[in-house]
């Protein structure tokens, strides 16, 4: 339902090849903002401590991306990658954990869009014998009550963050 109270024609599935651009815009709103600063400049993308999460995308074994589409339009998405201990991302766990990241256009938010993007990449991860999903998420980021309700437990405190698992 949507906040109206109208039922949402949500279609969840797997991101097409023409898609992955979509990724780009998707990763920049999962920046999280504190309320009252300004926004990061789109260059931030360009990061490699930041782009490592899109770059070369689907060239990994557990490169995993689903989308969520509303009225044909792209409105969020999910997607997990494993990394290196080298090349570790916010989130990293292990060399066998994925990291996810996920975001869901504004407007669309607080409709359990997030929630059911989370439950379908989990499915998908257990089916290939993934044992656990990770992710980071600021200490200030609404978004980790989604998480602790979907599952997510707190592995790590740092500073500003919590790394959290979900068991699958």
């Amino acid at each position: 339902m949507d906040k109206g109270g109208n039922k949402i024609n949500l279609i969840i599935r797997e991101i097409k090849h023409k898609e992955t651009d979509f990724l780009r815009e998707i990763l920049y709103l999962a920046l999280y903002v504190p309320k009252g600063q300004s926004p990061f400049p789109k260059s931030i993308l360009d990061n490699p401590d930041i782009s490592k999460y899109i770059d070369h995308w689907d060239t990994l074994p557990n490169d995993i991306a689903l989308v969520a589409i509303f009225n044909e339009e792209l409105i969020g998405a999910i997607w997990g990658r494993t990394f290196s201990r080298s090349n570790a991302g916010y989130g990293f766990i292990d060399e066998n954990t994925p990291e996810i990241c996920m975001a869901v256009k504004e407007k669309f938010r607080n409709q359990g869009i997030g929630a059911k993007l989370i439950d379908e990449i989990s499915k998908i991860y257990f089916s290939k014998g993934i044992k656990s999903i990770s992710l980071s998420v600021d200490k200030q980021n609404r978004a980790k009550l989604l998480y602790l309700r979907t599952g997510f437990i707190i592995v790590e405190d740092e500073g500003v963050d919590f790394t959290m698992k979900k068991i699958l």
